[in-house]
C-alpha cells in the first residue's frame, strides 16, 4: 500500500484500499532443549552415520547441520565450553578460562551428599535464560549432568532448578548456592535407588562384532587393563553407584532425571518459553580411557544415539514437536593417544610436561628475590602459565616483561611445543590467518595474571609425572576444538552448512528464535543462514 493510499484508508475516504495490519508474529517455543555431549567430537557424527539411526537422525534429516562448528577458544575443557555455549560470550569475558577455574566453591556445600562445593560465583554476564526471565518472569529452566560444571554454567548466575550426579552418594544433588534441601520430586527419583540396583549389569555389542572396524583389545587403552567387551559394574551395589559415570547407563539415567525434572516443573506445558539444559557426560568418561579411535567409543556412541532417540520421543509426546526448540553441541572434542597417534605415523607424537622448568624458574626466583615463602611464582593449567607474585618481582625492581619473556624463551625449546606466546604479543597477530592466536585471545580476560599461552604441537598432549595416559583434549587444535552444532525445530531452515560457526552463536541465534534481547555485549552472531525468513 502507498503511503498515499495509507493515508486515504486511515482518513476513511470511501473507495480507498482497506488498511491491512501486519501478519501477527509466529508463536514462540514453548521450550528450547539444549543438548551438551561433552567430548563428543564433530566427525563421530559422520564417522558412524549409517549406524546412527535413532536420536541424532532425527536431528541430522529434519535440522540445520553446521560442519564447520568450532568452541573457538584456547582451553577447550568442560567448564570454559559450557559456559560459552548458552552465554554467547568467549571464556575471555565469562572468566571461565579452566576447569580449575570453573565451579568449584567451598561456600556453597552440595545438600545431602559429600563432594566439592559448586557455584556460578566465577562465572561473568549473562546467559540465555536471563534474558528468557528478563522477557517472561514466569520463564524455568531446568539444567543436568553428571558433573557440576556441565549442568551450572549453562544457566549462568541463574537461581534456578540445576542439578548433578554426586557419584560418592549415589544421588542426584545440588548446592546450597541454588536451595537449602531438595525438592520432592528429586527426593522421589533418588529413593528408586537406580544407581545402585545396576550393580553387576553387563555392557554388550549393540550390533554384531562385524559391524565395528575397530580392534577390541589395544593394550595401551584403559591404564592397560580391562580394554575388551563385555564390561560389567561392580557387584557390589555402592561401588555400582560410584563407577556409574565409567558406563554409558549414566547418560540414560541423566535423561530420565531430567525427563522426571520436565514433568515435575511442567516445562514447555505453560504460556511462557522455558529451557531445559542436558549436559550428557559418559562420552567424555570413554573417551578419556579407551580414545576417539577405540571400539568403546563406538559403541558409546551407538547406545547414546538410542537413548537420545528414545528421550527425543518422549519430549515431543509431552510439548508437541511444534513447540520446541533443539540444540546439539559439545563443549570439546579429543586428541588421541599418543601410542595411537606413533602407530599412524605422527612421529611427532609425544606427551609434554614443562612442571621441571617451572619447579626450576620458580627456585631461581625464591634465590633473586630473596623470598623463599612465595615458591610458587609460576603456575600452569594446561596451556596456560599464570605468573602467581602479587606485584612482589615488579615492587622489588625486577623487569618482569624480560622475565617472562625468557621463560617463554625457555619453554618454546620443549619439544613437542609448538608456540608460547605472551598474551599482549597476539594482540598483533592476523587473527584469520592464524586460528592459534584467535583462539588464545578468546580465551585470555585484557587484565589477568596469565603470562604465557603455550601451544602444542599436533599430535602432542599434556601430561604428569605419575599419572597414567589417557586421551586429553585443552589445546587450541582441530581435534579439540571442532564438535556438532545442529539446531532443530521452529524457526529453522534444515540443510547441511558449511558456512563458519562457532558455539558462541547458539545463544544470539535462541534470543532470535524466541524473540529476546540479549543483556550482555555477544561476540556470537545470529545463524541467519539457517533461520526461516
Amino acid at each position: 500500500m502507498s503511503k498515499v493510499a495509507m493515508l486515504l484508508a486511515l482518513l476513511g475516504v470511501p473507495g480507498a484500499p482497506r488498511r491491512t495490519d501486519p501478519a501477527p508474529a509466529p508463536p514462540k517455543p514453548k521450550l528450547v532443549l539444549v543438548i551438551t555431549v561433552d567430548q563428543l567430537r564433530a566427525d563421530y557424527l559422520t564417522r558412524w552415520k549409517p549406524q546412527l539411526t535413532s536420536g541424532f537422525a532425527v536431528l541430522d534429516q529434519g535440522g540445520a547441520v553446521f560442519t564447520s562448528a568450532y568452541q573457538d577458544h584456547g582451553v577447550t575443557e568442560t567448564a570454559p565450553g559450557h559456559a560459552a555455549i548458552l552465554s554467547g560470550r568467549w571464556p575471555a569475558h565469562t572468566e571461565v578460562l579452566t576447569n580449575v577455574l570453573g565451579v568449584s566453591d567451598s561456600t556453597a556445600p552440595l545438600i545431602g551428599a559429600t563432594g566439592p562445593g559448586a557455584s556460578p560465583r566465577r562465572f561473568r554476564g549473562t546467559a540465555f535464560f536471563d534474558w528468557l526471565h528478563a522477557a517472561d518472569t514466569s520463564s524455568r529452566a531446568l539444567s543436568v549432568s553428571r558433573k557440576d560444571r556441565g549442568a551450572i554454567l549453562p544457566i549462568g548466575q541463574a537461581r534456578q532448578a540445576v542439578y548433578w550426579y554426586a557419584a560418592s552418594s549415589g544421588i542426584f544433588t545440588t548446592s546450597r548456592y541454588y536451595a537449602d534441601s531438595l525438592p520432592t520430586w528429586v527426593t522421589a527419583f533418588n529413593a528408586q535407588r537406580l544407581p545402585f540396583k545396576m550393580a553387576g549389569r553387563r555392557v554388550t555389542l549393540l550390533l554384531p562384532d562385524s559391524a565395528y572396524r575397530e580392534p577390541d583389545s589395544v593394550p595401551w587403552e584403559n591404564g592397560g587393563h580391562g580394554f575388551t567387551f563385555p564390561y560389567a559394574l561392580p557387584s557390589d551395589s555402592l561401588k555400582a553407584a560410584q563407577q556409574l559415570p565409567n558406563f554409558s547407563l549414566m547418560d540414560s539415567l541423566t535423561l530420565a532425571f531430567a525427563l522426571t525434572g520436565m514433568e515435575a516443573l511442567k516445562l514447555g506445558r505453560r504460556s511462557a518459553t522455558d529451557l531445559l539444559a542436558v549436559s550428557l557426560s559418559t562420552t567424555d568418561a570413554i573417551g578419556h580411557a579407551f580414545g576417539p579411535d577405540s571400539r568403546e567409543i563406538h559403541e558409546q556412541v551407538l547406545r547414546l544415539d538410542r537413548y537420545l532417540g528414545w528421550f527425543l520421543d518422549r519430549v515431543f509426546d509431552k510439548v508437541g514437536k511444534t513447540n520446541v526448540v533443539v540444540v546439539l553441541t559439545a563443549d570439546h572434542g579429543v586428541t588421541p593417544f599418543i601410542e595411537s597417534s606413533l602407530r599412524a605415523g605422527h612421529a611427532e607424537a609425544r606427551v609434554v610436561n614443562i612442571d621441571t622448568l617451572l619447579t626450576a624458574v620458580n627456585a631461581r626466583l625464591d634465590t633473586m628475590s630473596g623470598d623463599t615463602t612465595h615458591r610458587r611464582w609460576f603456575e600452569i593449567d594446561p596451556g596456560i602459565v599464570f605468573l602467581r607474585d602479587n606485584g612482589k618481582l615488579a615492587a622489588r625492581g625486577f623487569n618482569v616483561d624480560s622475565i617472562v619473556r625468557a621463560l617463554a624463551t625457555r619453554i618454546r625449546a620443549v619439544r613437542g611445543v609448538a608456540r608460547a606466546d605472551l598474551p599482549g604479543d597476539l594482540a598483533q597477530a592476523d587473527t584469520v590467518a592464524d586460528p592459534t592466536a584467535r583462539r588464545w585471545l578468546h580465551t585470555v580476560p585484557a587484565s589477568s595474571s596469565v603470562a604465557v599461552v603455550v601451544t602444542l604441537a599436533d599430535w602432542c598432549a599434556w601430561g604428569w609425572p605419575g599419572v597414567p595416559e589417557t586421551a586429553v583434549h585443552d589445546e587450541p587444535s582441530e581435534s579439540d576444538t571442532h564438535v556438532p552444532l545442529i539446531l532443530w525445530g521452529k524457526g529453522v531452515k534444515p540443510g547441511h552448512y558449511t558456512a563458519r560457526a562457532n558455539t558462541v552463536d547458539i545463544a544470539p541465534t535462541l534470543a532470535r528464535l524466541t524473540g529476546v534481547s540479549a543483556l550482555s555485549l555477544l561476540d556470537g552472531r545470529v545463524l541467519v543462514e539457517a533461520l526461516e525468513p
